[in-house]
């Protein structure tokens, strides 16, 4: 059986070679050609999966180790009957992660106390519900925007999303990329909806680029609303608007859900789908992987004067700093046209280990009392 596997899908060789021939490549260069005699496709978001790609090919199973499955044509893998597993929830720490440091981040350099801020989750699924559950141990209000829920569920605790535009100081968004249906996502947030947002308030998308109108946010952003955008995701990626990156209070090259855990956590869940698929026994394990010696993921206690927002910063850069990603991706400005693509995409490959806040330990003495809920349950740093 021959596998054809994205080079970021971390453990490749390891997880899937007891089933295999295992050959690894860019998730951008897999073409037709490419896939034409794998029996297995393994995926991640970069590569579209269609009749392009797989029409003459001999693939009887395609996996995504991603949440999201918009890059994926779940019709025709089922005309062709192909098997098809992805990854929900692989990676929804990391991208909590993610919106959390971009908080504690904002409201430092906003000089606000981050307590009794409201933020807007628009989509609670396996990333927004997470975050929405964190969010309250920092002292903030959550309003939970979520249409397909809402319908299925009843109204309950969630909110239009004119009361989040109203009312939240900071929106962040977790949909996933729609065109089609009862509540389309693409271009969501276009001129109506940023002109609907409160003066001053913050908007974070880490979903999709297209969720967002780059173009109508571009102009925007100069005066507001929304006074502050931090991007993750970009129309047009590899290649995101020159001007919006340098609008951005926050700009990094689509690597919120790129925790080491996460991703591990993806191969787990696609090797068990093939093993499951094959009627095989799992045959690989994360976990000897992701064990680490407590004694090296060992948190440095802030100063304990520092105001709320700020300690948390203080205490979140020890584990992810969002400003050095920020900072990389900038690098891009100074650069030709024909190298933009090519850096965004290298930024991605090269990432660094990132790990998962719940990996970090803290001496719970050397933590104030009051900001113990904030750190244990809003962090999800482990207080030993």
């Amino acid at each position: 059986m021959h596998l054809l596997i994205d080079e970021n899908i971390p453990c490749a060789a390891d997880a899937f070679g007891p089933l295999g021939t295992v050959r690894t490549m860019p998730g951008r260069d897999i073409t037709s050609a490419a896939v034409r005699e794998a029996d297995v496709l393994l995926v991640r978001s970069v590569t579209p999966v269609g009749p392009a790609l797989l029409a003459g090919s001999r693939v009887q199973f395609v996996g995504s180790a991603t949440i999201g499955t918009d890059h994926i044509d779940q019709a025709y893998l089922r005309q062709r009957g192909i098997a098809f597993a992805h990854a929900p929830g692989s990676n929804a720490r990391s991208v909590v992660e993610y919106v959390l440091a971009a908080v504690v981040y904002l409201t430092t350099i906003s000089e606000m106390p981050l307590r009794g801020r409201t933020v807007g989750i628009v989509g609670c699924g396996n990333i927004g519900q997470r975050l929405a559950d964190r969010l309250p141990a920092l002292g903030v209000r959550v309003l939970r925007n979520d249409p397909p829920r809402a319908a299925a569920e009843g109204v309950g605790d969630f909110v239009g999303l004119e009361e989040v535009l109203r009312t939240a100081d900071i929106v962040t968004l977790h949909v996933p990329l729609t065109t089609t249906g009862a509540h389309p996502t693409h271009h969501l947030f276009n001129t109506d909806t940023l002109a609907a947002l409160q003066p001053g308030a913050w908007l974070i998308n880490s979903a999709r680029g297209a969720v967002v109108d780059n173009a109508v946010l571009e102009a925007a952003l100069p005066g507001g609303p929304p006074a502050r955008a931090v991007l993750d995701v970009w129309e047009g990626e590899p290649t995101p608007r020159l001007p919006l990156l340098a609008q951005a209070a926050l700009a990094t090259p689509h690597i919120a859900g790129y925790s080491y855990d996460g991703k591990v956590r993806g191969t787990q869940m696609l090797h068990d789908a093939l093993c499951a698929h094959l009627g095989r026994s799992s045959v690989w394990s994360k976990e000897a992987v992701l064990a680490v010696d407590p004694e090296a993921f060992a948190l440095t206690p802030p100063d304990p004067s520092l105001p709320q927002a700020a300690y948390l910063h203080a205490l979140v850069r020890q584990m992810y700093d969002i400003t050095a990603d920020d900072a990389a991706l900038r690098e891009v400005t100074s650069l030709p046209p024909d190298e933009r693509g090519p850096h965004f995409v290298n930024l991605r490959k090269m990432y660094r280990r990132r790990r998962s806040f719940g990996r970090y330990t803290i001496a719970a003495a050397a933590v104030l009392h009051a900001y113990r809920t904030a750190v244990a349950d809003g962090l999800g740093v482990q207080l030993v």
